[in-house]
């Protein structure tokens, strides 16, 4: 762990944060709840939002993905993603759906200041992010695709967002 620079949960915590929240909008897998938990864990994000019927930790396929995330990274839960959106804005985050919508900003074309409060929403498996959440948010990033199926599961575009969001900031985080 020492050659690795891996932080205690002491030290997680004491760290400074970058100052991006993952939202979970209605997630199905507990497995792809683990993942964001894990990757939340890995670019140091203030925290997670697990919204409607989106498993909470403690639990044991939550556990199995995560692999100790959920003792580092804070969470809450929301009755709806509404009202956790709602109040991200009035703590002053800019929130965006990650989303392919029309007038989404394609993900390489986003920016934002280095300390920039954001949250990003992530949507349900089949369902995507909800139209009424879209509404309520900033804007919507998508995540450009190639191939024929223009879909990714949850885990895999949280890692992929949340890393580009990450990216610009590591040196301030270090």
């Amino acid at each position: 762990m020492d050659e690795l620079s891996r932080k205690s949960v002491e030290e997680f915590k004491a760290a400074k944060k970058n100052t991006i929240i993952a939202v979970l909008d209605n997630i199905r897998s507990m497995h792809n709840v683990g993942s964001v938990f894990r990757t939340a864990d890995a670019f140091l994000l203030e925290g997670i939002c697990l919204c409607g019927y989106t498993a909470q930790p403690p639990h044991r396929d939550i556990h199995k993905t995560a692999l100790g995330a959920t003792e580092t990274v804070d969470w809450i839960h929301f009755s709806t993603t509404m009202e956790a959106v709602r109040q991200l804005k009035e703590r002053g985050y800019k929130v965006f759906a990650i989303e392919q919508a029309e007038g989404s900003i394609s993900l390489e074309k986003f920016t934002a200041e280095q300390e920039e409060k954001l949250a990003v929403v992530f949507g349900n498996e089949v369902e995507g992010v909800n139209s009424d959440v879209i509404k309520l948010c900033d804007g919507c990033i998508e995540i450009p695709q190639l191939g024929m199926k223009h879909s990714l599961n949850i885990s895999v575009a949280a890692g992929i967002v949340l890393y580009k969001l990450s990216e610009q900031r590591l040196e301030f985080l270090k």
